[in-house]
């Protein structure tokens, strides 16, 4: 009987052995395939959460623009990005966790076959809004480090090494880009409750499209004009974003993880370190903005008082970022209202013909702003007819009246409120006297990361030499004044 099993054990251990040994790499316990809807979402939320955080890891943007400042560490409110490799943080939730997720999506879609029209319909939308989400992402890249890695990128079996691409011949593709998804746009679904801003409507992601069109146009406006107002007015004809109903905004949860990354940072941790900054609080207080509520407390001599940018503040003598920006349920935003009008201000006071003057915009994004904050209708009449406000008697030429209050309404966005400072110049923000490697004014990019300069050497010092430096100061391609 032994004989017999050990017979019986032979035969089964000769009949399973095999040269092929590949299905040992097989994980049977997770899935090797997915759906382009999770990686859609795991890319839309990645993409919100980065813009949106404060982490000090990730995210300094609101430092940068003067709109808060610190209390134990006011390292990055002094410039200080290396430390904590801000940068190499940033680019990589940017490539890895948006890019790549968005580009294997939009690989799944490319091979799928639609059996109707109407799932064709469905397919191009899908493809479209997926691709608008890339555009995006670009832009914040190029805006943030200047050339950046664009015909290359998230390639790492052909180009392990990609090349750095001119930021200009970026921005004028991704133009393109937005111009044909707009077009592939019809009223049909796409990606339903996978899409966690829109819900998948396409024609929010059309509004979407132009407005980002709009944006870039604006931006390259000093760099080329000719071309930026051909493709302004060509984004107004096509539609924009016309009311805070189409926010880009991602509601967020009411439980970890799932809540907005300023609860983590402000509430969960426990933490106190960020205060409103006096720059912002102390131009309010001189206008009397009634969004002073809506963005701070009051600080204990009941007064709306901001820390000391760019120095250590203790916390309990300042005002404190409003429980409204503490929710945990406070949506993320892209893009705004306020942000499209204050952009068509800008136009029509180049002369560029947008319908309307810089005059009427300029108050539409006071408006908007105000309104989606809550403020009173009478608040915002009244606000709206200082001296110090209205657009015919305040000081300063266009850019100072529009970088002005754009800066006060792109509160709690603080990468493009940095970048309306960048492009305007206005408000006059001065770096602290404390500010890293002895730099004298506000920084206007950040610099390429310390990995990419060691993995990628020699593509990364060709990027420095066309952009003209790797410094804070070094402007990008656009900052022409």
């Amino acid at each position: 009987m032994k004989k017999i099993v050990l017979l019986i054990a032979f035969i089964a251990l000769s009949v399973s052995c095999t040269d092929d040994i590949t299905g040992l790499n097989v994980d049977t316990k997770n899935p090797s395939t997915t759906k382009s809807e999770y990686l859609f979402t795991s890319a839309q939320k990645a993409l919100v959460d980065q813009m949106t955080s404060t982490s000090v890891n990730y995210n300094v943007f609101r430092m940068f623009a003067q709109q808060w400042t610190e209390t134990t560490y006011p390292d990055e409110s002094q410039y200080n990005i290396t430390t904590r490799t801000i940068p190499d943080n940033h680019w990589t939730v940017l490539y890895r966790n948006v890019l790549t997720d968005l580009k294997a999506a939009k690989k799944q879609l490319d091979a799928e076959t639609p059996a109707s029209p109407a799932e064709t319909a469905i397919l191009n939308n899908k493809k479209a809004i997926v691709d608008i989400h890339i555009v995006y992402a670009y832009s914040i890249l190029v805006d943030t480090f200047g050339d950046v890695p664009y015909t290359e990128s998230n390639d790492i079996e052909g180009h392990p090494q990609p090349k750095y691409d001119d930021a200009k011949t970026i921005y004028k593709d991704l133009i393109a880009r937005l111009t044909a998804d707009a077009s592939l746009l019809t009223s049909t679904d796409s990606f339903g409750s996978a899409d966690l801003i829109y819900g998948g409507s396409a024609a929010k992601w059309k509004k979407f499209a132009n407005s980002l069109r709009l944006r870039l146009a604006v931006n390259l406006d000093d760099a080329d004009h000719a071309y930026a107002a051909s493709q302004i007015t060509a984004a107004v004809t096509a539609g924009l974003i016309s009311s805070n109903a189409d926010n880009t905004n991602l509601q967020y949860l009411g439980a970890q993880p799932n809540t907005n990354p300023l609860y983590v940072d402000l509430v969960a941790s426990g933490r106190h370190d960020f205060v409103p900054a006096n720059t912002l609080v102390d131009k309010m207080n001189t206008l009397s903005d009634p969004r002073r509520a809506k963005y701070f407390t009051l600080a204990s001599d009941n007064t709306y008082k901001g820390g000391i940018y760019g120095t250590g503040n203790s916390y309990t003598n300042f005002s404190h970022v409003s429980a409204t920006i503490e929710s945990p349920t406070l949506p993320g935003t892209l893009f705004d209202y306020a942000e499209v009008e204050f952009l068509l201000a800008e136009a029509a006071a180049k002369g560029i013909a947008v319908g309307g003057t810089a005059e009427s915009h300029y108050n539409a994004g006071i408006t908007a702003s105000m309104q989606n904050w809550g403020v009173a209708s009478a608040d915002i009449a009244t606000y709206l007819a200082r001296t110090d406000v209205a657009y015919t008697t305040a000081t300063g030429t266009y850019k100072q009246k529009i970088g002005e209050q754009a800066w006060l309404a792109l509160y709690n966005r603080g990468f493009e409120a940095w970048t309306s400072y960048r492009r305007l110049d206005f408000p006059v923000l001065a770096a602290p006297a404390g500010a890293y490697n002895g730099l004298t004014s506000v920084p206007v990019r950040y610099s390429y990361p310390a990995k990419e300069q060691t993995l990628n050497t020699a593509n990364v010092t060709a990027a420095i030499t066309a952009i003209g430096g790797n410094n804070l100061t070094t402007k990008i391609f656009w900052d022409k004044f």
